[in-house]
C-alpha cells in the first residue's frame, strides 16, 4: 500500500481510512481514551498543588528544577516496567511468584534499585545546571540529596504499588497493558510526587538532624547501587545496565524543563491557570508517545512491526490513534485548567485562548512524540536493545523539555503573556 494512501485528504476516502485503522484497534482506543482522561484530572490536581506551593519553591531555591526530573523518573522506571511485564504478558513468559529468580521480582528489585541510584544522581545534576546556570542561592546538595531520595522513595512505593497491580490486573482480566501503563503511571508520577518533595521538604532545617537523616540516605543509596552491581540475577542485571545511560540522560533533559519553567515562572504565575495546565499538558503528550512507544515494542518482540525507517501499516495506525485520541484529550486539558483556575480564584487567559492555546502547543508536542516514539523504539531494537526498557524514558524525559518549550512558545506567540 502507497505511503500516502492511508492519509487521503478527501473526506469519504479518509473516513473509510479512518473506520479501517482504528476498526482491528477500537478497544485500544477506548482503554487509552479512559487512562488518559484519568491521567488529565489526575494531572489538573497536580498542576493545582503545584500553583499553591510555590512559597516552599520560594524558601527553597533550586528544588523548582527538580520538579520535572523527579516526576519524569517516577514515570520512567514504573513506565518501563510495565512495559518489560506487558511483553513477557503478551510473549506468555510471566507468572506470579515471588521466587527472587523471578521475571515479576527481578523487575522490582532493579527498579527499587534504579529508584535509589538515581535520585542520588537527580540532586547532583540539580546542583550542576544550578551553578552552570547561575541560579542564585541553591540549597545545599546534602539538602537536595535529602529531599530527592525521601521523596522518590515515598512515591515510588505508591507507583510500584500500582504497577504491580496492574499488571497481575491485565493476567486476569485480559487488559491490554501496554495502553494502561504509560497514563496510569504518569498520572500517579504526577499527582504523588509533588505532595512527596513537599513532605520530604520538612526533613530541611533542622541542624544535626537534617545532616544525618541525609548522610543514611546517602549511604543507603549508594549501598543500594554497590549491591545491585555485585547482583548475580540476569534480568536484574540486564535491566540496571541498559536503563541507567537512558535515565541518567533522561534526568538532564528533565532538570533542563525546569530550569525552563524557572526561566519563565513570570510568565506563570502571572497567569496561574498556565501553571495548572503545565503538568497535565506535558504529562498527557508523554503518556500518548509512551502508548505508541509500548505498542510498537510489543509488535516488534511480537514479529508484528518490522524496524524500517518507512513505517509499516500496523505502525501508522497506532500513529493515527495516538493523534486521535490526543485531540479530546488536549481539550479537556485546556478546558480544565481554565475551570479549576477559576475555582481556585487565579487568573486565566480565559477559555477560548487556554483552549487555543492547549491544541496548537499540543499538535506540535504529539507530533514531535510520535516520531520519537516510533524511531526511538525501531532504534533501540536495531542496535539489540530492549525497546521496553527505552521507549518510555527517552519519550518522556524529551517531551518534559520540549512539551514546556512548546507550551510558552504558543503562549507567547498567541500574545496571552
Amino acid at each position: 500500500m502507497p505511503w500516502a494512501r492511508p492519509f487521503d485528504v478527501r473526506p469519504l476516502q479518509l473516513g473509510r481510512r479512518l473506520v479501517e485503522f482504528l476498526g482491528p484497534t477500537g478497544d485500544a482506543a477506548r482503554q487509552s481514551l479512559v487512562a488518559l482522561g484519568f491521567n488529565s484530572c489526575s494531572s489538573l490536581v497536580a498542576g493545582a498543588a503545584l500553583g499553591s506551593v510555590t512559597g516552599t519553591f520560594e524558601r527553597f531555591p533550586g528544588l523548582l528544577l527538580m520538579v520535572p526530573a523527579a516526576i519524569g523518573l517516577r514515570g520512567n522506571i514504573f513506565g518501563a516496567l510495565g512495559n518489560r511485564l506487558s511483553t513477557s504478558i503478551h510473549a506468555g513468559t510471566f507468572h506470579l511468584s515471588v521466587r527472587r529468580e523471578s521475571v515479576l521480582v527481578q523487575n522490582v528489585l532493579a527498579s527499587l534499585s534504579l529508584t535509589f541510584g538515581l535520585s542520588l544522581l537527580l540532586a547532583v545534576i540539580v546542583k550542576v545546571v544550578a551553578v552552570g546556570f547561575d541560579v542564585p542561592d541553591t540549597i545545599p546538595l546534602l539538602d537536595l540529596a535529602l529531599v530527592s531520595l525521601l521523596g522518590g522513595l515515598i512515591a515510588s512505593v505508591f507507583v510500584l504499588g500500582v504497577t504491580v497491580a496492574l499488571s497481575i490486573g491485565a493476567v486476569r482480566r485480559e487488559w491490554d497493558l501496554d495502553n494502561l501503563v504509560a497514563p496510569t503511571v504518569s498520572t500517579l508520577g504526577d499527582v504523588v510526587t509533588i505532595p512527596a518533595l513537599v513532605i520530604a521538604t520538612t526533613a530541611l532545617g533542622h541542624g544535626t538532624v537534617t545532616t544525618v537523616l541525609g548522610w543514611v540516605l546517602v549511604v543507603l543509596a549508594l549501598a543500594t547501587v554497590a549491591a545491585s552491581v555485585r547482583a548475580k540475577l540476569e534480568v536484574f542485571s540486564v535491566i540496571l545496565r541498559e536503563s541507567v545511560p537512558v535515565l541518567a540522560v533522561a534526568l538532564v533533559l528533565s532538570t533542563l524543563a525546569g530550569y525552563a519553567i524557572e526561566r519563565q515562572l513570570s510568565v506563570f504565575t502571572a497567569l496561574p491557570a498556565l501553571l495548572v495546565l503545565q503538568p497535565a499538558f506535558v504529562s498527557s503528550a508523554g503518556s500518548l508517545g509512551g502508548i505508541l512507544s509500548s505498542r510498537v515494542g510489543t509488535n516488534l518482540h511480537l514479529g508484528l512491526v518490522q524496524p524500517e525507517v518507512r513505517p509499516s501499516i500496523e505502525a501508522q495506525r497506532d500513529a493515527l490513534l495516538v493523534l486521535l485520541i490526543g485531540l479530546p484529550v488536549f481539550l479537556f486539558n485546556g478546558v480544565g485548567a481554565h475551570v479549576v483556575a477559576r475555582v481556585l480564584g487565579h487568573e486565566s487567559p480565559g477559555l477560548v485562548m487556554m483552549v487555543l492555546a492547549t491544541l496548537i502547543g499540543g499538535l506540535a508536542a504529539v507530533l514531535f512524540v510520535i516520531a520519537l516514539a516510533y524511531y526511538g523504539t525501531i532504534a533501540a531494537w536495531r542496535v539489540h536493545l530492549d525497546p521496553d526498557t527505552y521507549g518510555i524514558p527517552v519519550v518522556t524525559a524529551s517531551v518534559d523539555f520540549v512539551g514546556v518549550v512548546a507550551l510558552v512558545v504558543t503562549v507567547l506567540a498567541l500574545g496571552i503573556a
